[in-house]
């Protein structure tokens, strides 16, 4: 589950490239191999671009403040496979039409195939339940400050490649492009993820969130470690 808290709402203007139900028991299929900890999966060959831009359609009026630029470069293979290894703990093999399992009341439809005024209808229709939704496990606070900083509108569908770009603003807050420049450490990094992201262990080998609404990590230190090590292999620890 995605426990991120309020974002800075600034809109977004230049995103990361990108591209499943118990993580436990996921694996993800179709991709490069990697192998480490008792863990098994492989990840996808992904193009690496300059920059990619919203639809025109999915994005509101400027608000007149400056947009936060998220540089990609040679760094979007990377942060693609990243973001599988994110899904594989959050979500497993429900990918983006994940629905968190305590959700008594799930959605009438697919998440990808709703809008996102859609998801808030649902979330307000369904109160005393856990509402984390899609591949990334986005909980309704985070949700909507994330919306608000991408200048979506109400209408937008919440698609595969939506999701991707909300998940690219949490990536960013937690140190992508300073981890990408050296100046902060893989460990550090982890540390980031893991406050964000409820399936990753800190390096105390438990989840930040351990026991927070059924919370606790899917893997071990270690093992997100030799991931991480395997998807940045010219980043220290």
């Amino acid at each position: 589950m995605n426990l991120k808290g309020t974002v800075v709402a600034l809109s977004l203007v230049a995103v990361f490239a990108t591209e499943n139900a118990q993580a436990e028991t996921a694996t993800l299929t179709n991709f490069r191999s990697m192998k480490g900890g008792g863990i098994e999966f492989t990840l996808s060959t992904t193009e690496t671009q300059s920059r990619i831009y919203l639809n025109s359609s999915m994005i509101k009026k400027s608000s007149g403040q400056p947009g936060r630029d998220i540089p990609i470069g040679a760094g979007a293979g990377s942060s693609a496979h990243l973001k599988h290894l994110i899904g594989w703990a959050e979500s497993g093999r429900s990918g983006y039409d994940a629905v968190q399992n305590g959700a008594r009341v799930r959605p009438g439809k697919r998440p990808t195939q709703m809008t996102i005024g859609e998801i808030y209808q649902w979330i307000s229709a369904t109160p005393g339940q856990p509402h984390a939704i899609g591949r990334y496990q986005f909980i309704p606070s985070t949700l909507k400050s994330l919306v608000h900083e991408l200048g979506l509108t109400r209408d937008t569908l919440f698609t595969d490649h939506v999701q991707d770009l909300l998940a690219d603003i949490l990536l960013e807050d937690a140190g992508y492009s300073g981890f990408m420049a050296g100046q902060i450490s893989r460990h550090r990094f982890m540390e980031n993820l893991a406050r964000i992201w409820a399936g990753f262990p800190t390096s105390t080998g438990r989840s930040y969130y351990h026991g927070h609404a059924g919370n606790r990590a899917v893997i071990t230190w270690n093992e997100f470690d030799t991931h991480m090590k395997k998807i940045f292999p010219r980043h220290s620890g």
